[in-house]
């Protein structure tokens, strides 16, 4: 695969930051709400938009709720396959999911149960792996492979895609039969460096505005006022940059002229 194959994925939670995404070159979109909180499952309504307004894949990210621990009970689980269900029959070119027991293995079970509800369609395990054991990275990366999982984000076991690149290095260039794929802290000025070390395919950012904010479509991004809507208060509103998206796909092109 040359450079200019390499793929961006580009998570958002709104249909300003999916729409710059697109506009951006992104290769594919992973639709979340709440990115504040991890991602959540998206709602229906931004999906079916989504489908009128754009033409890349739409890869919908599965999660009932917040938390890094990833263990789901089958209340929880059973919510999830219903979620699936739903947004596979409205567009949804794919799925993003991961669980994990409480001695922060593979469930290889509940995933079973996502895969098989899927119907063959691509999932992508998520970062719910950057929690297992770095130490069993490679059999865990087989387990989830076997299972039928088409990729893998990951950042390496660390808080970033940079810091862990070394562990990404080893995965990528140890299982070529699944994409692993570097995701978190991404951007434009560590793009290169992250390409050179870990030889990925396709990388997984965000892709905000090198201010943090932008305002939605010439709107503010909050407003002063004397009640507060939880958390989301502590974090002004963010979405895509379609300069920032630009940006990085620049960075893959002229990976490739230098190449050639």
């Amino acid at each position: 695969m040359s450079s200019t194959d390499i793929k961006l994925e580009v998570c958002v939670d709104s249909i300003a930051s999916a729409l710059a995404a697109a506009e951006g070159g992104a290769s594919r979109i992973e639709l979340c709400s709440a990115l504040t909180e991890g991602g959540l499952t998206p709602s229906l309504g931004t999906l079916m938009t989504l489908k009128e307004l754009i033409t890349i894949p739409i890869y919908c990210m599965l999660r009932p709720r917040r938390g890094n621990d990833f263990i789901y009970s089958n209340a929880e689980i059973e919510s999830i396959l219903l979620d699936l269900d739903v947004l596979r029959s409205h567009g949804a070119d794919g799925f993003v999911f991961g669980a994990l027991t409480e001695q922060r293995s593979i469930d290889v079970e509940k995933c079973q149960r996502v895969l098989e509800r899927a119907g063959g369609m691509p999932l992508t395990f998520h970062r719910a792996f950057d929690l297992t054991t770095p130490e069993l990275m490679h059999e865990n990366v087989t387990i989830i492979k076997e299972l039928g999982f088409k990729r893998l984000l990951s950042s390496g076991f660390r808080v970033t895609a940079i810091e862990g690149s070394d562990n990404l290095a080893q995965l990528i260039a140890k299982h070529r039969d699944i994409i692993i794929m570097p995701g978190a802290g991404i951007s434009v000025s560590n793009l290169d460096e992250l390409l050179t070390i870990t030889k990925c395919v396709e990388f997984h950012a965000s892709a905000l505005s090198a201010a943090g904010v932008i305002s939605r479509n010439g709107g503010v991004a909050s407003m002063d006022c004397d009640v507060t809507m939880g958390k989301q208060d502590a974090s002004p509103y963010a979405i895509a940059d379609v300069n920032v998206v630009r940006g990085m796909k620049q960075k893959v092109h002229s990976r490739a002229l230098k190449i050639i």
